[in-house]
C-alpha cells in the first residue's frame, strides 16, 4: 500500500525554506526533495491557501513562509493538505447485517478513534519551530564530527 509522504514533503520544504530565510523556487525545492516542480507547485498552492506560504515571481522569486514558525502545528500543515486520512485500516463493510461483522466494526472503530485522538493530539503539539531547532542541533553535530 502506497503511503502519502506529502506531509513529510512539506516539512522538508518549509525547514529548507526556514534555513534559507529568503524565496526559494519550486525547481530549487524539488531537488532537495527529488520531486518535480509541478509537485511543489500544486503542494505550496495548498499552504499557500492556508497562509502559511507566499510566492514571489520574478528573477528573485519563489516560495517564503509567510507564518511564524511557533505558531504552526503538524496538525496545521496536515489541514492544509486537505486533512488526508491517518490511517489506510477501515472496515471491510460499514453497514453489516452480520452480527459478527457489527461487533469487529465496533472494536476497530473505537480503536481508530482514540488512536487518531492520540495522533490529533500530538500533531498539535510539535511545531515548526521545534523541528527547525532540532534539525539545527543535528547540523551542528554533524558539522563537529566533520571537523
Amino acid at each position: 500500500m502506497k503511503k502519502d509522504s506529502r506531509l513529510s514533503s512539506v516539512l522538508h520544504a518549509l525547514l529548507h525554506m526556514a534555513e534559507q530565510g529568503k524565496p526559494i523556487t519550486s525547481e530549487v525545492l524539488a531537488k532537495c526533495m527529488c520531486t518535480n516542480p509541478v509537485v511543489v507547485r500544486r503542494t505550496m498552492g495548498l499552504l499557500r491557501n492556508a497562509g502559511l506560504v507566499t510566492s514571489e515571481r520574478g528573477h528573485a522569486g519563489g516560495w517564503r513562509i509567510n507564518a511564524e514558525l511557533s505558531k504552526v502545528t503538524l496538525f496545521d500543515l496536515h489541514d492544509a493538505l486537505g486533512e488526508p486520512a491517518f490511517f489506510a485500516i477501515g472496515n471491510r463493510n460499514e453497514n453489516p447485517n452480520c452480527l459478527v461483522e457489527q461487533s469487529v466494526n465496533a472494536a476497530l472503530d473505537d480503536t481508530l478513534a482514540q488512536a487518531e485522538a492520540l495522533l490529533i493530539a500530538r500533531f498539535k503539539s510539535v511545531t515548526l519551530a521545534q523541528l527547525a531547532a532540532e534539525f539545527a542541533r543535528r547540523h551542528a553535530k554533524y558539522r563537529q564530527q566533520k571537523d
